[in-house]
This record gives structure tokens, C-alpha cells and sequence, in this order.
């Protein structure tokens, strides 16, 4: 009777451990909505960012979008100039002018891909090159800072430095 011990004893863990995991499978899953945006080179790849920028001369790069609210959003993603020490926060957007937007509107788990060609007018250094993520808030009937952004530094000048 041993081969029966031990027969029943292996059934009865198969039967615990699929229990175990139709119960998981069951019980509702807490997700934390949330979403993203990066920042691409001219091809939509990582990798081949400018760092000299001619002043009046179009540049192009690509942002990324991606949405997991749990629903549709409307995204807009504004474009603006700052500098090491004026950049964006977490809470608050960069208090410079938008230079550049456009909006996009993802479902649930959708994500975007734009490109954004652009020419900037002044030269400097270490110019910071920002886009923050802004959506449509249905319930204060605004558009609000998402609290994302990407930025990117360049030089802006009349000539390419040698």
C-alpha cells in the first residue's frame, strides 16, 4: 500500500498547487496606471542625437508617447527652451513659452511614435531642448502637466564648431 501513499500524495499536490493558481489567476489585479514619453533620434532610433544645432537650419527628432491610464487619453506634448539650471520638475512644467506642440489621442496600452522638425532663431550653449507630456483632465476640462518630460542639450550656433 506504500505506491498508494505515495500516489495520493502526489495528486493531492498537483491538486493544492492548481488550485493556488486558478486562484490567482481569479482574484483582480491592482495596476498602476501610468504614462511615458521618450525622446529619439532623427530615424526614431536611440542613439544619433545632435549636439550642434545651426541657427534657422531644421532639426528633427522623434517623440515617443505611450499610454497605460486603463483608458483613452489625449495627449498633447509641448516643445520648450531651458537650461541646466531651468528644467522641468516632476510637479511643474518649465515657465518658458511653448515653441511647439501637437496632440495625439491613444488607447489603453497604445503607444506613438512622431516625428517633430523644428529650427531654433537664437545660438547659445548647453541649450536644454524639452518636451513635456500635458493631457486632457475630462473632470477640470484642461489640459495638465503630466509630470514627464524628456530634454536634450545642444549647442546653437551660427557655424558648426570646427
Amino acid at each position: 500500500m506504500r505506491l498508494d501513499e505515495e500516489v495520493f500524495a502526489v495528486i493531492l499536490a498537483i491538486t493544492v498547487v492548481g488550485s493556488v493558481f486558478a486562484i490567482a489567476q481569479v482574484i483582480p489585479h491592482s495596476i498602476e496606471p501610468f504614462t511615458a514619453i521618450g525622446l529619439l533620434d532623427a530615424q526614431c532610433k536611440i542613439g544619433e542625437y545632435p549636439r550642434h544645432i545651426i541657427v534657422g537650419e531644421p532639426v528633427t527628432l522623434c517623440i515617443f508617447v505611450d499610454n497605460h491610464l486603463g483608458k483613452v487619453g489625449l495627449f498633447q506634448i509641448r516643445m520648450k527652451l531651458g537650461s541646466k539650471d531651468n528644467l522641468p520638475t516632476n510637479t511643474t512644467p518649465l515657465n518658458s513659452p511653448t515653441i511647439l506642440s501637437f496632440s495625439v489621442v491613444l488607447g489603453n496600452n497604445m503607444n506613438v511614435t512622431r516625428k517633430v522638425t523644428f529650427t531654433l532663431n537664437e545660438t547659445g550653449i548647453n541649450v536644454a531642448i524639452v518636451f513635456e507630456l500635458w493631457r486632457y483632465d475630462t473632470a477640470v476640462n484642461d489640459w495638465v502637466y503630466d509630470g514627464k518630460w524628456v530634454h536634450l542639450y545642444v549647442n546653437v550656433t551660427e557655424v558648426i564648431p570646427p
